[in-house]
Order: structure tokens, then sequence, then C-alpha cells
């Protein structure tokens, strides 16, 4: 059976294999050749008549035509960062009480479920902080009013 003379559901079964296959590999790429052999599939189940070098010239153009403008899409998009990774940040603005004073400028805090080092003025024990900056793995405070 040559191309020009098989069904349209082979284009069909292609294109739902490449589909399946963004599922293991993601990243938009074996979808959008899915979906462009879904659609030459179509266009062969409505031209019957299509000839097989048809065919793969309209799956080419379809593929390359539909990366080429997710990509597009794509980077025009912007990406949001949530900070969901960056637990440090959650705490600027914060306020805590010392459980150990601060100490040529350097200490350490017990902020919810872990222990940080601090830096900013020397202060005693109980002493009201709030975070002001981030650097590294190091909060920076100042006495709260």
């Amino acid at each position: 059976m040559t191309l020009s003379s098989a069904h349209h559901w082979l284009w069909w079964v292609a294109g739902l294999a490449l589909m399946a296959l963004e599922a293991f590999f993601p990243g938009a790429f074996f979808l959008w050749i899915g979906i462009a052999a879904l659609l030459v599939g179509g266009v062969s189940w409505l031209l019957p008549g299509l000839g097989g070098l048809t065919q793969m010239a309209l799956f080419a153009v379809v593929a390359i035509g539909s990366i080429l403008a997710w990509r597009r899409w794509r980077g025009g998009r912007q990406v949001v960062d949530s900070g969901l990774n960056d637990r440090a940040r959650h705490y600027l603005g914060r306020t805590f009480t010392l459980d150990a004073p601060i100490v040529n400028g350097v200490g350490q805090m017990r902020v919810d479920d872990g222990q940080w080092r601090i830096s900013g003025a020397d202060l005693p024990v109980a002493s009201r902080v709030r975070v002001v900056a981030v650097e590294g793995t190091v909060l920076k405070v100042e006495k709260a009013d």
C-alpha cells in the first residue's frame, strides 16, 4: 500500500501517537506535529484523491508552520515568578522577635521551621526586627518600631 492509496486513518493514528509522545517528552514539540498529522488526515479524508507527495508536503508545511506559530506566541508571554522555591523572599517585610542577640552585625534567628543567619545592627535578645532584604541565605534585618 503506497501513501497515495493509504487511508486518512493512518494520519490520524500517527497524529495521536505523536500527541501521546508529548506526555512522555513534554515541551509542546510533538503536540504540534501530531496536530499537523491530524489535520492532514482530515484533508485526505475530505480529498481522497490527494497524492502521497502532496500529503507529505502539506504535513511538512503545517507542522513547521504550527511549531513556528507556537514559539512566536509563547515567546510573547511573560513568565510569572511565583517565588515558590525562594522561601527567603516570603519573609521580606515580616517582623520577628530575636531569640539570640545580633553581635558584630551577625546573628541567627528562628523563622517558622528553620534557623536563618541574619545581619544588621547589634541588638539584644527579644528585640523586634523586620526583614528588609535577602542576600543569598542571609536575611538583612533592622529594628522594628
